[in-house]
Formats: C-alpha cells, sequence, structure tokens
C-alpha cells in the first residue's frame, strides 16, 4: 500500500500547486481585465436576450405562414375583409369629394350671378359696387337713416411721422444738422 500511499500523498501537493497556479493564474488575468470581462458578459447577455426574442418572433410567423398555409378559408376572409374596408374608405372619399364639387359650384353659381347682376346695373346706368353689396345686405334689415350716424375718420396724425424734427435731422428737409462731439477740442 505504500505505492498507493505515496500516490495520496504527492498527489494533494499537486493539486494543491496546481491550485495555487489556477489562482495566480486567473487572479491576475481578473485583475488585469476584469472590467473588460464584466463589459463584455453583459454585452453577450443583451445580444442573446435580443436573438432569443427575434428568434421566438420568428418562430411565431413560421407558425402563422403555416396555418394560413393549411387554412385557405382563413386567407379568403382576410383578403375579402381588407378589400371591404377599402371599398369603404374609398366610398367615404368619393363622398367627401362630391360634396367639395358641389361647394365649388355653389360658390361659382353665386359669383355668376353678382357678376350678372353687375352687369345688369351697369346697363341701367347705376353703380356696380352698390349693387355687388345689396344682395348680401337683403339678410339683415336695414335701419332708419335718421337714426343711422355716419363715423368720422380719424384725423390723427401717427406720432412718429414723416414731419420735419430738426433734433433728430430726420425730415423733409435736404439740409440736417448734428451736434458737434462732446468734450475738449481735438486741437
Amino acid at each position: 500500500m505504500e505505492p498507493d500511499g505515496e500516490q495520496l500523498s504527492t498527489r494533494p501537493a499537486l493539486e494543491t500547486e496546481g491550485l495555487r497556479v489556477l489562482h495566480a493564474t486567473v487572479g491576475s488575468l481578473l485583475a488585469t481585465y476584469g472590467w473588460y470581462i464584466l463589459f463584455s458578459c453583459i454585452v453577450l447577455y443583451v445580444v442573446i436576450q435580443k436573438l432569443s426574442t427575434r428568434l421566438r418572433a420568428l418562430r411565431q410567423r413560421q407558425l402563422e405562414q403555416a396555418e394560413a398555409a393549411v387554412e385557405p378559408d382563413v386567407v379568403v376572409k382576410r383578403q375579402e375583409a381588407l378589400a371591404a374596408a377599402r371599398l369603404r374608405m374609398q366610398e367615404e372619399l368619393n363622398a367627401q369629394v362630391e360634396k367639395h364639387r358641389e361647394k365649388l359650384r355653389q360658390l361659382e353659381e353665386e359669383r355668376r350671378r353678382q357678376k350678372i347682376g353687375m352687369w345688369d346695373s351697369m346697363q341701367e346706368g347705376k353703380s356696380y359696387r352698390g349693387n355687388a353689396r345689396k344682395p348680401q345686405e337683403d339678410n339683415t334689415p336695414e335701419p332708419s337713416t335718421s337714426s343711422v350716424i355716419p363715423k368720422r375718420k380719424s384725423d390723427k396724425k401717427p406720432l412718429r411721422g414723416g414731419g420735419y424734427n430738426p433734433l433728430t435731422g430726420e425730415g423733409s428737409g435736404t439740409c440736417s444738422w448734428r451736434p458737434g462731439r462732446r468734450g475738449p477740442s481735438g486741437g
């Protein structure tokens, strides 16, 4: 049993020596590159998570496509529903376009009537401006002329108008005088 006993006694010494070498190597490696290893592990973890979600989504799509291939009735129903929705949207759009066209026709008809009214009033020798405004005023009742007081135009001049101001040198005058520089004379 001595040979076995010697192997047992030498083996733990080799194992402890190996553990020491391993400990020193791993310790120096972690001391030198520890932060890099930590960040690369975090990045690797995030990449694996993203890839796993994408793989799940890809598998889901493949299953849906397989189901659609197996069930053609579902595909036909989806296409019919899509076509019906498109048709409804197109009908709504056509109705909006028709309303807009009708509105434009009414505006054009109103302009045409106003032009005809202006032409008729000009043929009669009346002012076409007064006649053009009259149809718009027909809806509102006209007040009596005795109670209406016409507004006067204001005769106020702007505060900073284009008048002559001798202090600024601006205005309608051709000569502009400005005061000399303050301080002692230059000579």
